[in-house]
This record gives C-alpha cells, structure tokens and sequence, in this order.
C-alpha cells in the first residue's frame, strides 16, 4: 500500500473532509458558552511553577490561579493557536529526527518535519468550553477549611492554598454555581472536610458534568472514616435535601450522585457511585450519535472540537473514496484500542464491515455497548480488559479478516503499553493506524518510536515499521497550553 503524498488525491479528500467538518462544527457552535480547568501539572515542573506563582506578590489570588489552570488565559485566541502550532511542530521535528537519524541540522522546526502536518483545529467555542469539573476542597486564602476550588501550592511544600474559580475562562457558570452551592453546604454540616486522609475529615471535592442540553450531574466525594452506615445515610438525606427543597435547588441538578471511598481514586467496581436523586444517565449527540454518560465514563470535554476530532480521526482511518457519498463503505476492520464509551468506534462504524473496540474500565464498555444498541449498530463489538493482555491474541485473530484491519488508538497520557505497540507493529496486515495523543510530547513520543524504528529483534520489534505521513493537532483546550494531535501512521 502507498504511503499518502501531500498532494494525493486521497489526502486531498482527507483535507477538504477536515475543513467541512471545521465549517460545519463553527456553525453549530458560533456561541461561546460551554467549561473547565486543565489537570495539574506532576512532578518538578509543577512545583517550581506553583512555588513561582506563590511568592509572586504582584499578583492577586484570581490572576496566580487563572496563570495556572489557563496560562493562555492573557494572549488573543490567535497567538494562542500560533504558539501551540508551533509547539507541536517542535515535537514532530524530533520525531522525524528519530526516524532520519539527522540530529545536526540546524533548520527550522517545519523545515525538519519528513510529513505534512496541517494548520491546527481552532475550537469553535473558546471560552467555558468544558462539560466537566472537578472542583476540590481545601484550605482557602482566608484558611477556611470549607473552601471549594482549585489548588495552588503542593503538598510536597505543605502551602496548598484552595482558590476559588469563577473567574476562569474556560469553566461554564453553571459549573461555577454547583461549586458555590456545595461550599455553602458543607459549610453548613457538622461534618469537617477532609483534608488529609489520615487527618480525619468526610467532605471531600465535587465533579460537575453538563451536556449541550442544559442537563446537570453532581457527583460528591465523601471519606466515610469511622462513620457507621447509618449515621452516612443522614448526611446523604441532609445533602439531597439541600440541593432538591433548599438554597442548592437553584442549580436543578437532574442527577446527584455519592461515592463513599478511603481512596484518592476509585472506580464505580472498587465503590459503587449511589445515585441520590435524579438521572442515573446523562446522554450527549456527536456527529449524529447519541452516547449515554455515566458518573465516570470518559468523554471529550469540549463537545463543539470533539466533533472536529472524532471526523478527523474517522476520515483518517478510513478515508471515503474521491467522489463518494458519506454513505460510501470501506470493507475492512477497524481496531479500537483505549475505546472508552466507544466513540471513534460508533462514529467510523458506517464505514467499515465491523469495529472492535478494547477498552481496561467495565463501566465505560457497558456504555459503549449501549451506546451502540442506542444508535441501531450492529457492527460493533466491545471486550473489557487490560489491552496489554487482550490484543496480542485479539489480532492474531483479527489477522485473516477480509479487507485489512485498521487500528486507531486513544490512550491516556501515559500512553500505550510496550506489549500493545509490539502487538500493532508485528501485525503485517495493520497496515494504517491512527494515533490519538493528548501529550505526544510525553510517553507517546516513545510509542511513536517504537512503531517507527527499524526491525529490532532484541525488542521483539520484527515487522516492518510505519512511517508517520500526516499530523492533525486539534486545539481542544483554549487558553491552556495543552492541545490533541491526530498522527497517521502507514506501511
């Protein structure tokens, strides 16, 4: 199979599909009003920004919290997608660096890059974009224990101080309102919040999800300690009382969810989410599908680029043939690893004879089985495990599938375990995959590595390598410094 050329006419195609897609996404999004905040930043680097941000006494609490969670948050959208262009760029040069050997050239970042890498997605809405937030509780500015917010300092220096957020961009009101409400209530119980696990303590943060239809859960953390069942079930009683009779009605949540856990972490399996009052389910519609969203199921959160993202990734791993319809079908098999609620999957399975999707959270693939029943597709096939242990024997099943097999892969920011990669690269009839990555200049960069070195028997790294032959970064996070980038891989 030829590797696609800048000026193929498949590529092309590929092309003109983005920018519809980009046309079409602007229109039905032309309001700005959808939100969150980014996810800290680990290790060093986050403690010597937020050390930095703490002792800088020119600024007020709101300025060193929006620096944090948007640091963007003072640029014109414009030079935002110019630095983050850029960036990007900077990374796939040392990726073709890696491929070519060539690490003395001294030209430019583009100039470096062996591939055709497009124009970034703008997002289509820039400010309170994100349909999910987790605010936290903590000490605040004034060391009200009760505070609910957002962290600056580190537990490492002992100085977090908790700050609020309505002042952020990227964070819709009604986010911010949830926060409020929850800060009067534990304000007002008896119990204290915790801090420190060891400590003591029971009130701990609270995640906020919206969908495009004005639909609101709540989901609330609480450390149960020494509690009997009995004594949390008048707490449970007090808190859907504030919320569904008292000041907190005022957010109409239709869903209240309460996860008892002793851990930072932890899925609905290890601590069952219980639902209070309300909608067990919130659904959102993305490129014409309809998907369920449970408490913890994963999904984009800025709806209006996602739709951009998940036609990018479709027209990338199975491009429409020039001239046809969108109805047109490419037999084949489209592999789904790190699936999630299966939307990549849903989304491209018009196109293919079927789609099997891998995915490590049970929760999230009892959502996408629904989902896909919901839609009405029959071609889709969900399995729950570890891919490191479900893929290599997965393929060697796949491997005789008529029409070829096509892998698209979407892991978190740790990336893809070395078992998985070794199983997609030894895969001679994988002969396009595409690579979702939230952080390419992170763990993905190793992955992207390993799919294109030469043959390395030592690493078990036999077949033949990929070659990336298009980029796609696509700004889903406005005024952070973070953005996707779609990577096709081909041999």
């Amino acid at each position: 199979m030829a590797l696609l050329r800048p000026n193929s006419s498949p590529l092309k195609f590929i092309r003109r599909n983005i920018v519809y897609t980009l046309r079409k996404t602007c229109r039905l999004f032309s309001s700005e009003d959808t939100t969150l905040a980014r996810k800290p930043q680990s290790g060093k680097l986050r403690w010597r920004n937020q050390t930095k941000l703490l002792l800088d006494d020119n600024l007020s609490w709101e300025e060193r919290l929006a620096d944090a969670v948007t640091p963007l948050w003072r640029m014109s959208y414009d030079e935002q997608l110019q630095r983050k262009q850029k960036h990007q760029e900077r990374i796939l040069a040392k990726l073709s660096q890696y491929i070519s050997g060539d690490f003395r050239s001294k030209s430019s970042a583009r100039d470096k890059i062996g591939f055709t890498v497009l124009p970034i997605l703008p997002s289509p809405v820039k400010n309170a974009y994100r349909n999910k937030d987790t605010f936290s509780v903590n000490r605040g500015v004034d060391g009200n224990p009760k505070t609910v917010g957002f962290y600056l300092g580190t537990g490492r220096e002992g100085n977090i101080v908790c700050v609020n957020g309505d002042h952020l961009l990227n964070i819709p009101e009604k986010h911010k309102l949830v926060a409020r409400c929850y800060q009067e209530f534990i304000r007002g119980s008896s119990l204290e919040s915790c801090l420190l696990f060891h400590t003591g303590g029971h009130w701990r943060e609270v995640t906020v999800r919206t969908n495009s239809e004005g639909h609101t859960m709540a989901i609330v953390y609480f450390h149960p300690q020494k509690l009997t069942p009995e004594e949390i079930a008048v707490h449970k009683a007090e808190l859907v009382d504030y919320f569904t009779r008292g000041p907190g009605s005022v957010c109409q949540l239709d869903s209240l969810f309460f996860q008892e856990s002793a851990m930072t972490r932890c899925t609905h399996k290890e601590s069952p989410y219980q639902l209070l009052h309300g909608q067990p389910h919130m659904y959102e519609e993305i490129c014409g599908f309809r998907f369920r969203i449970s408490p913890d199921a994963f999904f984009q959160v800025n709806l209006a680029t996602a739709q951009l993202l998940y036609g990018t990734v479709r027209d990338l791993c199975v491009p429409n043939s020039e001239g046809g319809g969108e109805g047109t079908k490419v037999r084949g098999t489209l592999l789904d690893v790190c699936c999630g609620t299966g939307a990549i999957g849903i989304t491209t399975s018009p196109r293919v004879d079927r789609v099997i999707g891998v995915e490590l959270i049970e929760q999230a693939v009892e959502d996408a089985r629904h989902n896909a029943a919901l839609n009405n597709i029959v071609n889709c096939k969900f399995i729950s495990g570890k891919a490191e242990v479900v893929l290599p024997g997965l393929i060697a099943q796949l491997s005789s599938t008529d029409g070829g097999l096509t892998a698209v892969v979407n892991p978190a920011r740790a990336g893809l375990h070395y078992r998985v990669i070794r199983a997609l690269r030894n895969e001679p009839s994988i002969r396009r995959l595409v690579f979702v990555s939230c952080k390419p200049d992170g763990e993905a960069m190793r992955n992207f590595q390993e799919l294109c070195c030469a043959p390395d028997p030592k690493r078990n790294l036999t077949m033949k390598p990929f070659s990336p032959t298009l980029a796609v970064p696509v700004d889903m996070f406005p005024h952070t410094r973070h953005c996707e980038l779609v990577l096709l891989f081909e041999r």
